[in-house]
């Protein structure tokens, strides 16, 4: 892959590479999130009272606001669903509650309001954050668009009203306005929103450029190819939200038997209290013994069998720089079987820098007499690979000599006068396209190891080449063989680049099966096609160009130091400070979190049994039902908590404990 050092000073030549606006909806601005607060602070301040015996009248008014501002919002939709002949474990739970107040135990239901309420308010934020992704890619399309007319004119026109076979002019720093066919003009694109592609590409005569993509310093003329409904950007707006849409429902283990559950115990419950009052029992014993079954068989233990652990993990993996954005993410990062990996970004850094310096024969220049001589003529330059240049010889506190006459040609490169010579720097195939000596040979040699090549002339003579390219993370192949140990599969290199880059890479890392040049709808298409397979598949990735695969996957992991806005807010998990390796482990530690919720549920199936089981045989006391129950709770959280210790953060990259 060759590339042109093409930037010139100018009042618009475009800074970094602009980003969507976030457009996050508030947490407190959901009706669940206020209300799961509203009664987890009034429980937090009736507790105490509590438990140091207070007068009543000092908690229970604070404990019955936790149960009205906690439990009306899952009460009501459990009273709808009980409309269309469903039973969930909300409506279960409130009235659990409420049974449990109704003979004495207001401090077990209150618990049980609190913690089913923090759980809706989950679920109603990460809707939320999906559906502000979606606004926000939104962003990324062009509002505007140069129509040229046929009388030579122009126009500005809003870039929605373009239509296929209009001419459009896209001036240096802005985004095109939709697909089509570069007619004349020859300039840069930095099209990674779409391709991932890590550098900007040079566009010209017959050319496709994208909708969203940042024009370089060259303006260009298009004829404009799709409807903008149709645009690439457009198609990727509509598969994050299909993918969001069609993704698997977000549920927790034990929510998957909560109807069976819930319509057992219900009847269970009314056949505990009806059976004895026909034969004969007075009521209060009955009433008594049937409340007393649905305390015990509250599942109390068996929902925090569940969130303890999961809950733990979190924290640990965030404590590590990992951001699993639920419960339910941190249980589906245990489940994949499979693991598909970007490459701009995600297995590299993701910014250019220089990895060969080749002083051609005869030249007289040692490397960091080239480097310095390219450094200077590139230094006006905001070109990425001009940047890359010019830090690395930053890095060798390198002395540049002035450069004077800076000149900028689009396609070809850069030219300064240093020290009475003409030095140019550019893409070897323009500066010099009949090359066949010393120059075309080290070209090749850094070329075919999937650098980028940058020829310098001085004076039109060849004097040397440099060589750039976007560094591999130094953990990315002991991650790959982690996940693949993880696994039992080698993950898979899905990307936008070009296939010799990505093969080449691929093969350090320890990657065979490489998908190269796809576009967003390609890569959504291969997780499909394995999540049909009945494979559950980890995309990891960073890009706008990733968003619809991250959010097609059974699980999404972004990276956050360099990701874009939607991908983070997409995927399920974000890697805050950029470390690969956590990857493994934070999947690593989810499979040890749904360890721990099996025994938990194991341990707590168990006191449920004995319980139930004692109360329908003998008489179990009220006091002992409810120490056996409490008691069953206590051992499954405390055993969950056991994820918050250092020792759980296992990190088969660098080997044990991180």
């Amino acid at each position: 892959m060759s590339s042109v050092l093409d930037r010139r000073p100018a009042p618009a030549v475009p800074g970094p590479r602009p980003a969507a606006p976030r457009r996050r909806t508030r947490v407190l601005a959901l009706p669940e999130a206020r209300w799961a607060l509203a009664a987890l602070v009034l429980f937090l301040v009736a507790l105490p009272l509590k438990l140091l015996d207070a007068p009543v009248w000092t908690w229970a008014p604070l404990f019955a606001a936790t149960y009205v501002t906690g439990g009306w919002e899952p009460g009501w939709e459990g009273l709808k669903a009980l409309k269309d002949k469903t039973l969930d474990v909300d409506l279960l739970m409130v009235v659990a509650a409420l049974g449990a107040a109704a003979i004495g135990q207001v401090l077990d239901g209150a618990l049980l309001i609190v913690i089913f309420a923090t759980s809706g308010a989950l679920e109603a934020v990460a809707t939320a954050r999906t559906a502000d992704s979606v606004r926000g890619l939104l962003d990324l399309a062009p509002v505007t668009a140069t129509r040229l007319l046929s009388d030579g004119g122009e126009e500005t026109v809003a870039a929605a009203d373009l239509k296929v076979g209009d001419l459009i002019l896209v001036r240096p720093g802005e985004r095109v306005g939709a697909d089509g066919q570069v007619l004349d003009g020859v300039s840069d694109v930095d099209q990674s929103t779409i391709t991932g592609e890590p550098l900007p590409v040079a566009k010209e005569a017959g050319d496709e450029a994208f909708a969203g993509t940042v024009n370089g310093t060259g303006a260009l003329r298009l004829r404009v190819g799709r409807d903008p409904s149709d645009s690439v950007i457009a198609r990727i707006v509509k598969m994050v939200e299909e993918a969001s849409e069609t993704k698997a429902p977000t549920q927790l283990f034990i929510e998957k038997i909560e109807q069976r559950y819930s319509i057992g115990m219900v009847v269970a419950t009314l056949a505990v209290f009806a059976i004895p009052l026909a034969f004969g029992s007075a009521l209060q014993p009955a009433l008594l013994r049937a409340m007393t079954f649905m305390i015990v068989a509250s599942p109390c233990a068996v929902v925090l069998s569940t969130m303890p652990p999961l809950l733990s993990a979190i924290a640990n993996a965030g404590r590590h720089g990992v951001l699993a954005k639920s419960a339910v993410v941190m249980e589906r990062l245990g489940q994949v079987d499979a693991v598909a990996l970007d490459k701009t970004g995600t297995l590299t850094e993701g910014t250019p820098r220089v990895t060969g310096i080749r002083p051609l024969p005869g030249a007289g220049l040692t490397e960091d007499t080239l480097l310095a001589l390219a450094a200077a003529a590139e230094h006006p330059s905001e070109h990425p690979l001009a940047r890359a240049v010019v830090e690395a010889a930053r890095e060798r506190r390198l002395p540049l000599p002035e450069a004077l006459d800076f000149s900028s040609v689009p396609g070809r490169g850069v030219s300064s006068t240093i020290g009475g010579h003409a030095v140019q720097v550019g893409s070897p195939g323009r500066l010099l396209p009949a090359a066949t000596g010393p120059e075309a040979a080290a070209v090749a040699e850094l070329e075919d190891a999937g650098q980028t090549a940058v020829l310098v002339l001085c004076d039109d003579i060849p004097v040397g080449v440099i060589g750039i390219a976007d560094r591999l993370r130094p953990d990315a192949a002991a991650t790959v063989a982690a996940l693949t140990e993880l696994t039992g599969r080698t993950p898979v290199l899905l990307t936008g680049d070009n296939e010799r880059a990505a093969r080449r890479l691929a093969a350090e890392v320890g990657i065979t099966d490489v998908r190269a040049g796809l576009l967003p709808q390609d890569k959504v298409a291969a997780v499909r096609q394995w999540e049909s397979e009945r494979h559950k598949v980890l995309l990891v990735g960073d890009g706008v160009n990733d968003a619809p695969a991250l959010a097609a996957a059974h699980t999404g992991i972004a990276m956050g130091k360099a990701g874009s806005d939607l991908a983070l807010e997409t995927a399920d998990a974000v890697v805050v400070r950029d470390e690969l390796a956590t990857i493994p482990t934070v999947v690593g530690l989810s499979r040890a979190a749904r360890r721990l919720v099996i025994q938990n549920l194991v341990v707590a199936g168990v006191f449920i049994s004995a319980l139930v089981a004692w109360d329908l045989i003998a008489t179990l006391p009220l006091p002992l039902g409810v120490a056996g129950h409490e008691g069953s709770t206590v051992i499954v959280g405390l055993n969950g908590l056991r994820l918050l210790r250092e020792a759980a953060w296992k990190n088969p990259v660098r080997g044990g404990a991180a």
